[in-house]
């Protein structure tokens, strides 16, 4: 008689682990009940907002201290201010307008390229300086909790006071090169702010790519150089249009490039033979554009980053 045995019955299966079955962290759960979060989390962008109105004296008095600073240890002082746009002005007036003859058919030419020279140290000093603003204050950022974005706020604000002082003397300029006060020279104040608006954006947006990648501040004055001569700062974009049969796009991107545009409209607003058929269709709507699309743009840009800086 053969005897037949059962297969052995198979070992129970080990219940699968689960989060639920996980033992509670006591460190969390003792954060939780004295409402305790994580040290440099990102807060909501309304809540930032909210904290970075509340530094806005910081970020006045530090764009302030910074200023007076920068020239401390020159014999003229904050002269460097008005001075170094001057040179600039005067380098380029040689170069292009006795040189390369950038001058002939454009009326008024030194209002025209001084105007152009002191909106364009604005634009271009204000993108090269807030590259390095966070890499710069690293002490400061990994010492102290504080909305990230006023650092490059701060560069924005010293700049723009720089720029209002330097603007006071434009206006002499204006005068001794002949231009008389007119309403438009009213202009010039919505230019600054939508001019200001649009590089605080900028301003946000390289100081996010500048602490990502320290490299990036090496390259700003070969790219800010490049944009100033595609910005018409020495010549004229109009005139260059009508006698040269240029790609539609080529044309399109010089008429629509921001820092033309507001180098246009201060043009336009404070010299009195610029007329406004040398302005781009619709100019303010482009110009609200690219304060808007760029400024607010660049505030969530910088801000989605916020809790990565100073911790590379």
């Amino acid at each position: 008689m053969t005897v037949t045995t059962a297969p052995p019955a198979p070992a129970p299966a080990k219940p699968k682990s689960s989060v639920k079955d996980k033992a509670p962290d006591p460190i969390a759960e003792l954060a939780a009940a004295h409402d305790l979060t994580l040290s440099g989390a990102r807060p909501t962008l309304p809540r930032y907002i909210a904290q970075l109105w509340g530094r806005r004296h910081f970020v006045t008095a530090y764009a302030t201290a910074r200023m007076h600073a920068q020239y401390s240890e020159a014999s003229l002082g904050q002269v460097w201010h008005l001075v170094t746009p001057l040179l600039n002005a005067a380098v380029y007036y040689f170069i292009f307008g006795i040189v390369m003859h950038a001058s002939h058919n454009v009326p008024n030419y030194l209002p025209f390229l001084i105007t152009g020279v002191f909106v364009w140290d604005f634009i271009g000093s204000c993108i090269n300086a807030a590259t390095r603003s966070v890499q710069s204050n690293l002490g400061l950022v990994r010492a102290l909790h504080f909305p990230r974005a006023s650092l490059p706020l701060s560069t924005v604000v010293q700049l723009f006071q720089q720029l209002l002082v330097t603007m006071g003397a434009l206006i002499i300029l204006l005068f001794v090169f002949g231009q008389t006060p007119t309403l438009n020279w009213l202009l010039a104040v919505p230019t600054l702010f939508l001019m200001a608006s649009f590089c605080a954006g900028c301003a946000m947006i390289m100081a996010r790519i500048g602490a990502k990648s320290p490299d990036v501040s090496q390259l700003m004055p070969f790219v800010l150089r490049t944009w100033m001569y595609a910005s018409g700062v020495m010549w004229s974009i109009d005139q260059m249009l009508r006698t040269d049969h240029l790609p539609h796009w080529v044309s399109m991107a010089l008429k629509l490039n921001p820092a033309a545009v507001f180098i246009d409209l201060m043009r336009f607003a404070l010299i009195d033979t610029y007329k406004a058929s040398q302005l781009p269709p619709h100019v303010w709507l482009i110009a609200l554009g690219w304060a808007l699309v760029v400024g607010v743009g660049g505030f969530v840009f910088f801000w989605k980053a916020e809790e990565e800086y100073g911790r590379g």
